[in-house]
């Protein structure tokens, strides 16, 4: 499918060594990227390397230890659960006519989205979603303490999710900075991950055919601009006899974002093409690891694709355009691959 000429226009600028990485290793399965880490892009390595073991608690992206206490998988899935209870709450509620969703993005779209799913929480939880906690780890951590040396939350109360019920019951200053902790480290990555995602699909594809389905947006925006673009699993002795390139004391950092560019498993790689996805089944299709593999899926896939086809939908009945100005958009290099921002404006004549 050629692209239109407001795509054509655009020009990403990813960070120097991202784009090192897809220069020198797009196209190669197992290749050493430091003296203590071997890059692998393959899909049947990577298979191979993600079905020897299940991720240790350090290399699990959301759930690691907290507060120097390990989190364990019971506890991990049962707020996992919660959150994903909350989600469909706020799922069965329409967006509100008024809401604009005009602005800079991912900003917008993050703020939008915890207004919809915590927006009657205790200010002190919702303050913990701010995106400029992001800045430091510091500015998080101090905002947590503050938050947890004040009066215990208030309790059960009309329309609070039960994430915030589940934090409500934390008792005393260090169960109330753990509970907040968990607050910030299950329900941020959902804004988080779904306000970058349709941000990187909104720069990407925009316009997009009246008759494309959202879904088929959002997989191939995941194919080019994968949010989880990574996966590190440390040195671990089940590696070596997977791949006799891979040594006894090597890191193993998986790349998703070099195997969904792969010219030997993609058609036209580089070009932003919904229409793939109409023959393609995003569970089975071969170095396609968005929500990484299927032996240990994101638990969070479930609650990120219907949020991102929510404003996908509410954007394409909004009329609103991005900016047809910008023309660069830069890609820093951060745990979250992402467009830095990408203006979403009313058109000229309606403003």
């Amino acid at each position: 499918m050629p692209t239109s000429s407001p795509q054509r226009l655009r020009t990403t600028v990813f960070s120097p060594r991202l784009a090192a990485l897809m220069d020198d290793h797009t196209g190669q399965d197992v290749f050493r990227l430091e003296p203590d880490t071997i890059g692998v892009a393959g899909p049947e390595v990577m298979d191979r390397v993600l079905a020897a073991r299940r991720a240790t608690e350090t290399e699990r992206p959301t759930f690691k230890p907290l507060l120097g206490r390990s989190i364990p998988r019971a506890e991990a899935s049962a707020v996992t659960r919660t959150v994903g209870a909350d989600v469909r709450e706020a799922l069965r509620h329409p967006l509100p006519k008024d809401v604009d969703l005009s602005g800079p993005w991912p900003w917008t779209g993050h703020y939008v989205l915890r207004d919809l799913i915590l927006g009657r929480d205790p200010y002190r939880l919702r303050l913990l979603m701010s995106r400029r906690l992001e800045l430091t780890p510091v500015l998080t951590w101090s905002v947590v303490t503050l938050g947890a040396a004040l009066p215990r939350l208030p309790r059960q109360g009309d329309g609070r999710t039960a994430l915030a019920d589940r934090t409500a019951g934390a008792m005393g200053y260090q169960e109330r900075r753990y509970a907040m902790g968990m607050y910030r480290r299950s329900a941020a990555p959902v804004c988080f991950t779904v306000s970058t995602l349709v941000a990187n699909a909104l720069w990407l594809g925009f316009p997009f055919a009246d008759d494309t389905p959202n879904r088929n947006i959002v997989h191939e925006t995941l194919r080019l601009l994968p949010p989880s673009w990574n996966l590190l699993r440390n040195a671990s002795p089940e590696y070596p006899a997977v791949d006799g390139r891979i040594g006894s004391k090597d890191d193993v950092l998986l790349l998703p974002l070099l195997s969904h560019r792969d010219p030997a498993l993609w058609d036209d790689p580089e070009a932003f093409r919904p229409d793939r996805w109409d023959g393609l089944d995003p569970d089975r299709t071969p170095g396609y690891l968005p929500f990484g593999h299927a032996s240990e899926r994101c638990w969070g896939r479930h609650m990120v694709l219907p949020l991102a086809e929510l404003l996908l939908t509410r954007i394409r009945e909004s009329g609103l355009v991005v900016d047809p100005d910008q023309r660069t958009a830069k890609v820093p290099l951060l745990g979250l691959l992402g467009v830095d921002e990408v203006r979403l404006k009313k058109p000229a004549r309606f403003r």
